[in-house]
């Protein structure tokens, strides 16, 4: 396999992999919902360091070029894990 479609499957593979990990934000937030509150501190260190990576994603090492897989893979721990750090804190 050529280096880069070998790349391309591992950036696939570690952006469902990430997206999973966010995913699983899902029972933290509905248990903090129904009142069994989790620690916030995970949650949000988690969602700035989303934030970062896609700004990376979205920029590059040369300012100009996307990284998709990087981008997929971080978009929905912003979003979860505002999600989870939100419902922890109320």
């Amino acid at each position: 396999m050529e280096q880069k479609k070998y790349f391309v499957l591992i950036g696939g593979i570690a952006s469902i992999m990430a997206v999973a990990m966010y995913v699983s934000y899902i029972p933290q937030i509905a248990g903090n919902l129904s009142g069994q509150s989790n620690d916030p501190i995970q949650p949000f260190v988690a969602m700035v360091n989303c934030i970062v990576w896609t700004i990376y994603g979205f920029f590059g090492d040369d300012g100009h070029t996307r990284n998709k897989p990087i981008i997929v893979a971080n978009v929905p721990g912003i979003f979860l894990g505002f999600a989870a750090f939100i419902t922890a804190i109320i």
